[in-house]
């Protein structure tokens, strides 16, 4: 038995060694670009070391039905080392990457260590963008995250739940205004979910309360909703969603959010209103990253950070460094020009596409550029109701609603994900339920100052011979 084992321990050092000796690729961010390069490249022979700062996969298109309570987080997650585990050549870290050095080839994480590469694929995705007004953040959370999805979903069920003790019928309209800012498809489908949850799922739920009376406003910067769509597909969204009870507002800019007071400009004239839940969909900006790679390799990025590529996504000068993703800035003719959107569709492409152009390389064969074929745009606005310009032929309405649902299902990670999402899916619609609707975390308002929530907690009473005490309601 000891003359076994120590026969095989050479065996073993020298498979470590093959392993060693091979291209090394690292990938940057889990999201689609990442895990779609990181797959793609699973039967190469290269080594690769996928990198992200969570430990799952998010599918990031069905926050929003999180944030209403419409699915778990566990629904939309699936754990990067079970979806590579079969692929032996792929090793997962846990770790966030601070600096990139493109000279030596390297990448540094957060914890002082080091990483070696041949290849690198940064797809480190992007975050909110305030427009130079980040302390609104506070008061106007976005969702690109778990953590943020879960934080909008506390927000809107404790705005119903401070709503119902509230006596002051001001206060009480405050709390149960909600504003979404940004008419793309996140807040399209964020205000179409506000407004199903308000007026069919909780509609009984409450004593002193009708969820009735609250009130929805979308508000977008531009001329009509869903700016990128065509036309008549803004126009059938804008009528579903204020046939849902959504009230929309076009050419409306936020210009100023104090607490609950939010300043809205229209038509050069700004006037105030009270929301207690403010949510933020108006835009994006790139990793900090992108500004990390610009510096060290002299880069240019767009106004929103994202890193201008060379046709096959690569870093000019930097023929073994590419971006990825939301990360990447790619205009090109068959888009007219333009950058393409930071879509999960062109996220899952460009990740494709940078594994077969790594291995086409190593195989000395020229190197294709990089071509986005457009599928189509989905955007869902409630039940049945939903808009899909699909190239060849545009639909709203339940036809497009449909379309929406499978989609979604079918770009699910996991099998046992796309069976949970379509059971809830099936129960939701059934039932008019969301069952997820937890309120997790503390009991705070962010838009209400502590003066106005120890008054709200308070109540009068009358005591001894007529006086009037504060006391805890």
């Amino acid at each position: 038995m000891t003359a076994a084992l120590s026969g095989q321990a050479p065996i073993a050092q020298k498979t470590t060694a093959q392993q060693k000796s091979l291209h090394h690729v690292v990938i940057v961010g889990g999201g689609f670009a990442g895990l779609y390069a990181a797959k793609s490249l699973g039967k190469a022979p290269v080594r690769v070391t996928l990198i992200d700062k969570r430990n799952f996969h998010l599918f990031q298109p069905l926050l929003y039905q999180v944030a209403t309570g419409g699915l778990s987080a566990g629904d939309i997650s699936s754990p990067l080392r079970s979806i590579l585990s079969r692929q032996k050549n792929i090793k997962v870290l846990m770790g966030e990457v601070v600096d990139v050095d493109p000279d030596a080839q390297k990448v540094s994480l957060k914890r002082n260590e080091v990483i070696d590469y041949d290849s690198l694929i940064l797809a480190t995705g992007s975050s909110h963008h305030y427009f130079g007004n980040d302390h609104w953040s506070d008061v106007a959370p976005g969702m690109k995250t778990i953590e943020d999805a879960l934080e909008v979903r506390r927000r809107i069920f404790l705005a119903f739940e401070a709503a119902e003790k509230e006596s002051d019928p001001e206060r009480r309209k405050a709390l149960l205004t909600f504003l979404v800012v940004g008419a793309g498809p996140t807040g399209v489908e964020l205000a179409g979910a506000l407004a199903e949850l308000a007026y069919e799922t909780i509609k009984d739920d409450f004593t002193d309360i009708d969820p009735q009376e609250t009130k929805i406003i979308l508000l977008e910067g531009m001329d009509r909703v869903l700016p990128p769509y065509p036309a008549d597909l803004s126009v059938a969204a804008k009528a579903s969603l204020e046939k849902l009870g959504v009230e929309v507002r076009t050419q409306s800019l936020v210009t100023n959010i104090d607490g609950d007071t939010v300043s809205i400009k229209h038509d050069g004239n700004v006037t105030d209103m009270q929301a207690c839940t403010v949510l933020w969909a108006a835009g994006i900006k790139a990793s900090p990253l992108g500004k990390t790679i610009a510096e060290k390799t002299g880069a240019e990025t767009d106004r929103i950070g994202r890193v201008i590529v060379d046709s096959d996504l690569s870093v000019p000068n930097y023929p073994n460094l590419y971006i990825g993703g939301d990360l990447a800035h790619f205009a090109y003719q068959g888009n007219e020009g333009k950058p393409l959107p930071g879509t999960a569709a062109v996220a899952m492409d460009m990740g494709s596409y940078l594994a077969n152009a790594i291995k086409t390389k190593l195989a000395k064969k020229p190197v294709p550029a990089f071509n986005y074929k457009n599928k189509g745009s989905l955007a869902v606005i409630g039940r049945n109701e939903a808009v899909a310009d699909l190239n060849f032929m545009k639909l709203s309405g339940f036809p497009a609603w449909f379309i929406w649902i499978f989609v979604h299902i079918y770009f699910l990670i996991e099998f046992d994900n796309k069976l949970l999402v379509l059971l809830q899916w099936g129960w939701n619609y059934f039932t008019y339920q969301r069952g997820a609707r937890l309120i997790t975390g503390d009991d705070s308002i962010p838009a209400l100052s502590e003066t106005v929530m120890n008054e709200m907690e308070t109540e009068i009473v009358t005591v001894g011979d007529g006086e009037k005490k504060m006391v805890k309601a």
